[in-house]
């Protein structure tokens, strides 16, 4: 008995508690291999609202912020290697003041990154975040939030490249001028041609098309016009949430061939029909785009500080490894993980700066204007 109780022993699958420290390590080791690349952080946004002036002082996350997902010693315990700071300003700031409010934000992580040169170093390519993580240090990236901060000038949008920023999400919540958003009512069905020209810019520049927030018009029309590979910065699958925010599938499907990506995001109310989400319906949302679009197309785009509510065990940015886990539970290899973590987000870009260092060999910037 004794023996055949060793052999059951041996048939038996371990425990999922039993399993636990094995996923712990293998989380551990692969953060340790590949920068976690989060797409979407609102600690800018976070900053303004507490303090007008933008005074880091204000929010000092080197010290604990309970009030905030954000702060340095989380940041660490989540093992965080890359992180692009959204420039958010509300779609409600238009003309000039969009443009002004936007280029304060911009400021804010420059002097975030100033401010903390131990932990952050400022990056604008793929080469830089990989050198950054191995220093020890989070690469520190500007995504804009709104193609209303350009106030439909492309000299506009290249002044803001040269300061830093690598992505620009065509809209936010409302309809611009050239472009139509996932969450109002269709007005130019999808971009007009002046919008057709932003993204033609942006590819030239080598700033990433994002594509959250955006109408599924919107996203055709993008991935018609765009010679780079496109991001969703921060946003779901909508098979699994029938939410205007959220990529549907004929859209995925589209992504091979683009070569783009949908960075999963933790807004709740995104994640599943009456907001109360945990870390498992973040997992389902890298599931189903795994699955329909490939492993080569997903990542992850938070949104801590830009949310009032997170998923139950993802409550800050400290609990990313919790999500590694959950990932390898489910069966992931550890290369998808890998891909999932940050080295879809690096062959993104690296894509994005071939794209617009041969394009910048023929073709000029842009002097389009808004009719």
């Amino acid at each position: 008995m004794h023996r055949l109780a060793l052999l059951f022993a041996l048939l038996i699958p371990m425990t999922a508690h039993a399993q636990q420290p094995d996923f712990a390590a293998r989380a551990a080791a692969l953060h340790k291999e590949v920068p976690l690349i989060d797409g979407h952080n609102d600690y800018p946004w976070a900053l303004r609202e507490h303090n007008a002036a933008l005074d880091l002082d204000t929010l000092d996350i080197r010290m604990p912020q309970p009030k905030l997902h954000t702060d340095i010693a989380r940041l660490r315990q989540g093992g965080v290697g890359g992180q692009f700071w959204s420039v958010y300003v509300p779609a409600t700031t238009q003309g000039p003041a969009a443009i002004r409010a936007t280029l304060e934000q911009i400021d804010v992580v420059h002097r975030m990154v100033r401010k903390y040169p131990e932990t952050f170093e400022f990056a604008t390519t793929a080469a830089d975040i990989e050198r950054i993580f191995k220093t020890g240090r989070i690469a520190s990236l500007v995504g804009m939030e709104g193609g209303h901060s350009i106030d439909n000038s492309l000299a506009a949008l290249r002044m803001f490249h040269a300061a830093g920023a690598r992505y620009m999400t065509l809209t936010h919540s409302t309809n611009i001028r050239w472009a139509d958003s996932g969450t109002d009512k269709p007005r130019a069905n999808g971009l007009t041609p002046f919008g057709e020209e932003v993204v033609r810019e942006m590819n030239r520049l080598g700033m990433m098309v994002d594509l959250s927030h955006t109408s599924p018009d919107t996203m055709r029309d993008a991935l018609r016009v765009s010679e780079a590979p496109v991001i969703f910065s921060h946003s779901d699958a909508r098979a699994l949430n029938d939410h205007g925010r959220n990529v549907p599938d004929e859209i995925l499907k589209l992504l091979p061939s683009n070569g783009g990506m949908v960075m999963v995001t933790f807004v709740p109310v995104f994640l599943r029909a009456g907001g109360k989400a945990t870390l498992a319906d973040v997992a389902n949302h890298m599931d189903h785009i795994r699955t329909v679009a490939g492993a080569d197309h997903v990542g992850i785009g938070s949104d801590f500080d830009g949310i009032p509510a997170v998923p139950a065990g993802l409550e800050d940015v400290s609990k990313y490894p919790a999500l590694t886990m959950e990932l390898l539970r489910r069966g992931w290899p550890d290369e998808d993980v890998r891909k999932a973590l940050g080295l879809n987000v690096l062959r993104v870009m690296r894509r994005a700066e071939a794209v617009a260092a041969q394009l910048q060999k023929t073709r000029a910037p842009s002097v389009a204007t808004m009719n």
